[in-house]
């Protein structure tokens, strides 16, 4: 199976726990956990960039994850089915922490800018949206300009 991290065993807040760690080392404030029906869906924060404050929100698109691992079987028992959907959680938050903490290596070794690798995920509040989200909701004209 080519699905990073599909068998992780780290446990979800430990990977959030890391994620919030990574964020604040690289100067983010403001870190918050965004609930959907009790079920932890992404991380809000606010960086300063060119002295300005802006908010992101980074997900963790857990439910994606379960389509993808049932895809991996044959027969789909009740058991299986409540296995995967504990399993997805493990895996959407730890793939979600690698790509935080590459994304703050590159940066800190000036391979990138942090505005650079974490602009899709620029949150507008008013819209609930990130600006890839408006970005896609709008045919990606913005890019074809």
């Amino acid at each position: 199976m080519n699905i990073k991290n599909y068998t992780s065993g780290v446990a979800a807040d430990r990977s959030v726990s890391k994620i919030e760690a990574i964020l604040a080392d690289i100067g983010a404030s403001n870190i918050n956990k965004n609930y959907e029906n009790r079920r932890l869906v992404g991380i809000t924060f606010v960086m300063q960039v060119n002295d300005k404050s802006l908010l992101f929100r980074l997900p963790a698109k857990a439910d994606a994850v379960v389509i993808a691992l049932k895809k991996t079987y044959k027969r789909l028992s009740p058991a299986i089915i409540r296995g995967i959907e504990e399993q997805s959680e493990k895996t959407a938050w730890k793939i979600c922490c690698d790509w935080v903490e590459i994304q703050a290596t590159l940066i800190k070794l000036e391979q990138a800018e942090f505005i650079e690798v974490f602009l899709p995920y620029v949150y507008n509040i008013e819209k609930q949206q990130t600006f890839f989200e408006t970005i896609k909701e709008r045919s990606y004209k913005a890019l074809l300009n």
